[in-house]
């Protein structure tokens, strides 16, 4: 019989239990190694996938924003430009870049311009301009910033003002009369010439140009000043002239109006008068129709009333006529009732008219003849 002989330094077969779990746990360490290092490869993958895509996003295209526009140069010379905005395919860089301007309308205050007039006077002015790039291209070659853009516009504002202001009167600029401002035309001419040249040299919109402010230096204030008195007067001038004219309108217009309706009334008094005159000569007529010798005694009263007066003296014969109805009536006779005085020799005329009519008749010829008879003397 043998026996198997025994080391006391023989680990595995002093513990067997210990070599197994020292495999089982080696094997294990094992597969957690080679599950790491799998993440860990699939990480670097997505890393480097985003990687080319953030590089290819920003290498390979152009983002233009909306009010920007965009020049695609190509190893330094202008290859295209960007107008709209959006997303554009570019090369990386070396090979092609992208330089962005703001498009959008910018505002730009020119400096204070002392020019002068037609009529040599100095003026003061400050413009204001809008704009914007209109050819993105040409404005890189020729401009390439905002503020060499600024210049360039100021400098054509100064040019086309002074061009402008050496055809126009300051009257043109500052005047009482609304007629005499030309400020409106003056800023066209202005605008224009500022805007065909900054479009055809700089690529630039000008869009306005307006005057901002208008001073006058103090040497001219006074010549200013004088001349708006000047223009205030003629203005007074032309409006009393205007009124006198108009005073004058209508005085010869009344004087016309008077004469006519002084001739309207003359002409119808000579119509009226006529119509009386007829109806006088009618009723005369009628009257001595009826009583012949009463017409003839009535008449003669007339002409011896109308030759004499309160002062009149008379030397006539008693019997000439007219005035022999003075005395060839016979005398006086006092009525019963002391108020009437009756004619004796009339008393045949009388007979014939209506008593009415002879109350009043023997008292009017009693009144004529005394009247008459009292500055009358005869021989």
């Amino acid at each position: 019989m043998k026996f198997a002989s025994f080391d006391p330094n023989d680990q595995e077969r002093k513990y067997p239990m210990k070599k197994d779990k020292e495999a089982q746990k080696n094997n294990t360490a094992t597969d957690k190694n080679d599950g790491t290092g799998a993440g860990f490869r699939i990480m670097k993958i997505v890393i480097a996938v985003v990687l080319v895509a953030v590089l290819g996003y920003f290498g390979f295209t152009c983002e233009v924003r909306e009010g920007d526009c965009a020049v695609i140069l190509r190893l330094g010379a202008v290859r295209r430009e960007i107008t709209d905005a959006g997303l554009y395919f570019k090369l990386p860089w070396p090979f092609e870049t992208a330089v962005r301007y703001d498009s959008r309308l910018q505002y730009l205050e020119s400096d204070h311009l002392e020019t002068t007039t037609e009529d040599k006077r100095n003026v003061i002015i400050q413009s204001y301009a809008v704009w914007k790039i209109r050819d993105p291209i040409l404005y890189h070659n020729s401009v390439g910033s905002r503020g060499v853009a600024g210049s360039y516009i100021k400098d054509q504002v100064f040019s086309a003002t002074n061009s402008v202001m050496g055809g126009y009167k300051l009257t043109g600029l500052v005047s009482l009369n609304s007629e005499e401002l030309k400020i409106e035309k003056i800023q066209t001419e202005i605008f224009e010439r500022v805007r065909d040249n900054c479009l055809k040299n700089y690529g630039i919109d000008v869009t306005d140009v307006s005057i901002l402010r208008l001073s006058l230096p103090d040497t001219n204030l006074e010549s200013v000043f004088e001349q708006m008195r000047a223009d205030r007067q003629k203005d007074i001038d032309t409006i009393i002239a205007n009124a006198q004219r108009d005073a004058n309108a209508i005085i010869s217009e009344a004087d016309a109006d008077a004469a006519a309706i002084i001739a309207d009334g003359t002409t119808s008094a000579a119509e009226i008068k006529a119509q009386t005159e007829t109806e006088v000569a009618r009723i005369y007529a009628e009257a001595q129709a009826a009583n012949i010798e009463l017409y003839k005694f009535l008449r003669e009263l007339d002409t011896v009333v109308s030759s004499v007066g309160d002062s009149t003296v008379l030397v006539v014969k008693a019997d000439s006529y007219p005035f022999n109805v003075l005395t060839s009536y016979g005398e006086y006779i006092s009525g019963d009732d002391g108020n009437e005085t009756v004619i004796k020799d009339l008393s045949y005329i009388l007979t014939k008219l209506p008593e009415k009519d002879r109350t009043a008749l023997i008292a009017a010829v009693s009144e004529l003849i005394a009247n008459a008879g009292a500055g009358v003397s005869g021989s």
